[in-house]
């Protein structure tokens, strides 16, 4: 169900690598409140079959849709993900005939989300090792979406490793919005070259909408 795990201006970081042991996204605090903002299962487009996910799935869930594994060494250091204040909390709808997902995770976060348009705008190329491989996350930032947030980003994201075949690339298109301390991530996942941004549209729009309404 989860995967093993954004066209606008790409960046790419220069220099010489140094890999650093980043703190990759360590647990935040529970807040059951989040998942109440979760849209419902039935709220999916209908060709996603959804559930949500427990606590400790929901995070390696969201670490894999930011293509970074806990523990990783993260090169350069400071592009390692910025921890949240409380969550994730996680929904995610499965594409039966594509196998291609489509996932809602909302996290609490004490910055804006310019922080991390900044540190997306730094960190267009970023290598992980772990376990004695090297995976490569490339970045790219689309125009922010129209939306009742305020503020919103898009992205796309590939993972791959620096020597992986075409079918074992994974590519991410992601839809994110801040409303008050509430980040909400929606983001499309393949392995192949599928795409269906109407879904991931609708369900960005359906997920601010719940959280919108408390």
């Amino acid at each position: 169900m989860v995967g093993g795990l954004l066209a606008g201006c790409a960046t790419s970081v220069s220099g010489h690598p140094t890999a650093v042991r980043g703190p990759v996204t360590p647990a935040a605090s529970a807040d059951g409140t989040l998942t109440k903002l979760l849209p419902d299962p039935s709220q999916f487009p209908s060709r996603y079959t959804a559930l949500v996910l427990p606590a400790d799935t929901a995070k390696q869930a969201a670490d894999d849709l930011n293509g970074y594994l806990p523990g990783a060494q993260v090169d350069p250091s400071g592009c390692a993900p910025i921890a949240p204040t409380a969550g994730p909390v996680t929904a995610v709808g499965t594409d039966d005939t594509t196998r291609a997902t489509l996932t809602v995770v909302l996290t609490r976060s004490d910055k804006p989300l310019s922080t991390l348009r900044d540190q997306l705008q730094r960190c267009g190329t970023v290598r992980l090792g772990h376990a004695g491989a090297t995976s490569v996350v490339t970045t790219q930032l689309d125009p922010p979406p129209p939306a009742n947030a305020d503020d919103t980003l898009a992205v796309k994201r590939t993972v791959g490793s620096e020597k992986s075949a075409s079918g074992l690339t994974r590519t991410m298109q992601s839809l994110i919005g801040q409303i008050g301390d509430v980040r909400i991530t929606v983001t499309y996942m393949t392995s192949g070259s599928t795409s269906d941004g109407q879904a991931l549209d609708a369900l960005f729009t359906t997920a601010l909408r719940k959280v919108r309404k408390g």
